[in-house]
C-alpha cells in the first residue's frame, strides 16, 4: 500500500484525518478516519475539495490512497 500526504505535518490541535481515493467502481472518495462523515464525487479535485472543508482546511490531513477506498459510513 502506497500512501501520500499531501502536506507537510502541522504541530496543531490534529484535525480529522480524511482518506482520498477511488473505490472499485472507479468513483472518487473522501472519507473520514473513523467514518464521521465522506461523499463520492466526480473527480479528485472534488473529493480533495470536500476532504480540505470537512477538515478545516488542513491538507496535512488529507491522505491520498492507492488501494480501493469504500464509502462505509456507520450509521447512527
Amino acid at each position: 500500500m502506497l500512501i501520500q500526504v499531501l502536506d507537510s505535518p502541522s504541530s496543531d490541535c490534529a484535525p480529522p484525518i480524511v482518506f482520498v481515493g477511488r473505490n472499485r467502481a472507479g468513483n472518487w472518495v473522501a472519507r473520514e478516519q473513523r467514518g464521521a462523515f465522506g461523499g463520492l464525487f466526480i473527480n479528485r479535485a472534488e473529493a480533495l475539495k470536500y476532504a480540505l472543508f470537512k477538515n478545516g482546511r488542513h491538507p496535512e490531513s488529507i491522505i491520498e490512497v492507492t488501494r480501493e477506498i469504500e464509502l462505509d459510513i456507520p450509521s447512527p
